[in-house]
């Protein structure tokens, strides 16, 4: 592994890029990141807010918990790795696919126009139908789907619970020429194994995060810092260099 250079990641007209986007990006906008101490799940046990047999037991907790982390996402923006990102999926269009485990809305605040939110999204309900309601406030344990009339849960993949588009992010990391995994330190399955998947298929992989694991034999290129500060300047010098857009 070895530091970021543009020129030999080397993006063009026929490059497929995949970027893989985690908690540590979103942090730099001021939300809490997965757990840890000071972090999104203190105070509550994983059990009891992030599975269905919690929902079950006891709903009005959850509903609670996740009623917090809406009014969180309300007073924070989007930050510029949202912003450099959407950029550089804006230039290679349908040859950047962006995945994302986190289910807030920065990137889409940023400006990026699709993004596959593997984790589900916090600004959405589904009944057991799996009819999807969009909602910006707080959810309360009288609202019920308007298709079936059906009791409302988070749009959230839970412990336990199957990732969203797996099979077509999977398909989409076996044919990508180049890989980013960012603010995530894609150790946990099944995100983790997208990285293997794309070294395996032949891909580039760039890692970009505060803390970097110079082991890490599947990860070509690295740029150590926040997320926020080195993804304008990465995006910069690869748009700089010379490749006809798509």
């Amino acid at each position: 592994m070895k530091e970021f250079d543009a020129a030999e990641f080397s993006l063009d007209e026929n490059s497929r890029l995949v970027i893989l986007s985690g908690a540590g990006v979103s942090a730099d906008s001021g939300l809490k990141t997965f757990r840890g101490q000071g972090g999104l799940w203190e105070g509550h046990r994983v059990e009891e807010v992030a599975t269905p047999e919690a929902f079950d037991d006891h709903p009005e907790l959850v509903i609670r918990f996740y009623n917090e982390r809406r009014r969180q996402l309300a007073e924070v923006e989007a930050n510029d790795a949202h912003r450099a990102i959407a950029k550089l999926q804006k230039e290679m269009k349908e040859r950047c696919f962006l995945v994302t485990q986190n289910v807030d809305d920065l990137h889409e605040r940023g400006g990026a126009e699709k993004v596959c939110h593997m984790h589900g999204e916090l600004l959405q309900l589904k009944c057991m139908a799996g009819h999807k309601t969009r909602i910006s406030g707080e959810q309360n344990m009288d609202m019920r789907c308007e298709e079936c009339g059906g009791y409302l849960r988070p749009d959230i993949v839970w412990f336990g619970e199957v990732p969203y588009f797996i099979d077509n992010i999977q398909r989409k990391v076996a044919e990508c020429t180049h890989f980013i995994f960012t603010g995530t330190s894609s150790q946990v399955y099944p995100a983790a194994g997208l990285k293997g998947l794309a070294k395996q298929a032949g891909a580039k992989v760039l890692n970009i995060n505060l803390e970097i694991d110079e082991a890490d034999w599947m990860t070509d290129y690295y740029i150590q810092g926040k997320a926020s500060e080195v993804w304008p300047k990465c995006v910069e010098e690869i748009l700089s260099l010379e490749y006809s857009k798509a």
